[in-house]
């Protein structure tokens, strides 16, 4: 059987569309588009990392996880891929594309640290 090419996809003839839509929002929140930005820009944990960050004890407070979020933002506007990111005296290695802690160490811990395969540092 074959396919007509001739029918027209998306809104019928004479019908115009607007060029730009406004966001639809729910009474009172964001807009969807709104809502899967945040989440897209929302850093994630590992689950080893997480079990790291619970086993040490280590403090991401909101306040650390913004300046967290901001410096994984810098480091993919320049480009980079795996980075170590520095909170103070808590070293944050994180996937940049995928906005994901790989795992978390407290820097100040005395032992000599060597991280491999990364491509930045960003101290936030």
């Amino acid at each position: 059987m074959a396919i007509d090419r001739t029918q027209q996809i998306g809104p019928a003839a004479g019908i115009a569309r607007p060029s730009n839509p406004a966001p639809v929002r729910s009474a009172g929140g964001p807009s969807f588009h709104e809502a899967l930005k945040g989440a897209s820009e929302a850093v994630q944990f590992s689950n080893h990392a997480q079990k790291r960050i619970d086993r040490r004890e280590l403090d991401l407070d909101p306040q650390r996880l913004n300046r967290l979020n901001s410096a994984i933002s810098r480091a993919a506007e320049k480009g980079a891929r795996n980075s170590v990111v520095m909170l103070d005296g808590l070293a944050v290695v994180v996937d940049i594309r995928d906005r994901k802690v790989v795992t978390a160490i407290n820097a100040e811990a005395g032992k000599e640290r060597v991280f491999t395969n990364i491509d930045s540092v960003v101290i936030a």
